[in-house]
């Protein structure tokens, strides 16, 4: 979340019961999201009409070439209104798993590849203060989602959570417990956090800040022992990240701050590439074999523009790792399919 900002009059919240059917489309949306309809469809259509010429243009059996971007699907659920965190199942093809912005009910989406929303599901036992990132990944043989509670926009908070959920057997409503969870702290002062990811053969959680120049790359253990409150360890600054030029600093200074501020991140599923999303660009860095992370992320990234996006806060890698899936808070959302 990159500012506070009012919240709509009406506004879509899940049903009390995780058993209530999916809510209707945009026609019978609250007047809230129909506020947001109005002034999002001229945007939106550029967008749309752009995938389309893309799709026409390539033919839809033909592979996406490198560095394009398509629509895989639009997201108009009003429930989908604030989505902060994405992940890709790692148990069930198509389907990404999606959460909201703090303010909202403990919960997790199942989200199909076209945007549809398929399940909601409550997580209990948990606080929810700000959650702003999510990550997927497997360990000796099962998968697992990882939310990070670590959105601090006031620097306020001194304890942050990670939360590790088996994903579910099946996609339907339902109510789950975490698995384990992560308290810790900074080392050295609050943080804003939006960007997290896992890399399982190090058993390592990376944290990346969001609002420092440059941003700082963090690593706390994936399974700590016992319960008590972990340090996240300091490893680096992430070099490349594009700021804006003298231009936009005169003419729309508050543009111009949030440009390289980073809201979410992922590792590929092969362990080679830390994915990082600011509100304008996609960063790609690399990492050789006998690399760290803090030396990966020194180096030099490959950058590329975000496809239009509003309010850009969500991103992962697919399961085959051939491409990312992004999208952004707001609805409707365009669902872009990403391929590096």
């Amino acid at each position: 979340m990159p500012f506070a900002r009012p919240r709509p009059a009406a506004r879509a919240v899940a049903p009390a019961s995780p058993d209530a059917p999916p809510t209707a489309r945009a026609a019978t949306a609250p007047g809230g999201v129909r506020r947001r309809l109005a002034w999002l469809t001229g945007l939106l259509g550029a967008a749309v009409l752009g995938a389309a010429a893309l799709g026409a243009c390539s033919g839809s059996h033909t592979p996406p070439e490198p560095g394009s971007s398509e629509l895989a699907g639009m997201m108009l659920d009003p429930q989908l209104s604030e989505i902060s965190g994405l992940a890709a199942s790692r148990r069930h093809p198509d389907v990404l798993w999606m959460h909201d912005d703090g303010g909202n009910p403990e919960r997790l989406f199942a989200v199909a590849t076209n945007g549809d929303r398929l399940a909601t599901l409550r997580i209990e036992g948990v606080t929810k203060t700000d959650w702003e990132d999510m990550a997927a990944f497997e360990l000796d043989g099962r998968s697992y989602l990882l939310i990070a509670d670590t959105g601090d926009n006031g620097g306020l908070r001194r304890s942050l959570q990670l939360h590790v959920i088996e994903e579910p057997s099946k996609i339907e409503n339902a109510r789950l417990k975490p698995a384990w969870s992560i308290a810790f702290r900074w080392p050295d002062g609050a943080r804003d956090c939006e960007a997290v990811a896992v890399d399982v053969a190090r058993k390592q959680v990376l944290l990346i800040s969001k609002k420092r120049q440059p941003p700082e790359l963090f690593a706390l253990p994936l399974m700590p022992a016992g319960n008590a409150l972990q340090t996240a360890t300091r490893l680096g600054e992430l070099a490349g990240i594009p700021q804006a030029d003298a231009a936009l600093r005169k003419s729309n200074p508050g543009r111009a701050k949030l440009q390289g501020q980073v809201t979410a991140a992922d590792i590929s599923p092969d362990g080679t590439t830390l994915a990082v999303m600011t509100y304008r660009y996609l960063l790609q860095y690399p990492r050789q074999p006998k690399q760290s992370w803090a030396e990966a992320v020194a180096g030099a990234p490959r950058v590329s523009d975000l496809p239009w996006l509003p309010q850009a806060e969500a991103l992962g890698w697919s399961a085959d790792g051939r491409s990312l899936y992004a999208t952004g808070e707001f609805i409707p959302a365009p669902l872009y399919r990403v391929t590096p």
